[in-house]
């Protein structure tokens, strides 16, 4: 009994016990990979359904068929669900694979721009936070102390 007091102290310096998926930005970066992925399915499922949906602004620079598009968001939101999911087995290369996503979902909604503004910019702003999120990671300072 007399050494539990130390016990607590040797695992927490080891990093043993500390599981990478359990830190608060790698778990913030998964939910919202998972948010942001159901949305892009959404917007894909709204593209490729009804077409009249989307009102597409005048004279932009680029103009891509909306139902192509709709079929883009869908497999890259599944794929991006999948990474989210992924995230939470604390994995490096989930981490890696969800900057990767989290940077073409950014271009996606960039793309994505002239068929719906608001919504564009709200989930470009969530896949900066995911890449900040999963940048920042767990400290990796307080395993080798």
């Amino acid at each position: 009994m007399a050494n539990t007091g130390s016990a607590p102290a040797a695992s927490h310096g080891t990093g043993g016990s500390h599981h990478p998926a359990r830190t608060g930005w790698t778990a913030f970066a998964a939910v919202l990979m998972i948010f942001g992925g159901a949305m892009a399915i959404f917007q894909g499922i709204a593209a490729i359904a009804k077409d009249d949906v989307f009102v597409a602004t005048r004279n932009y620079v680029f103009e891509f068929n909306l139902t192509g598009w709709g079929w883009i968001h869908l497999i890259l939101g599944i794929v991006i669900v999948l990474a989210g999911c992924a995230l939470f087995t604390g994995a490096f290369w989930a981490r890696a694979v969800g900057v990767v996503l989290a940077g073409l979902g950014a271009l996606a909604n960039f793309l994505w721009l002239p068929y719906y503004p608001l919504w564009s910019i709200v989930l470009i702003a969530i896949d900066i936070f995911i890449i900040w999120a999963l940048c920042a990671g767990p400290d990796h300072h307080r395993a080798k102390a």
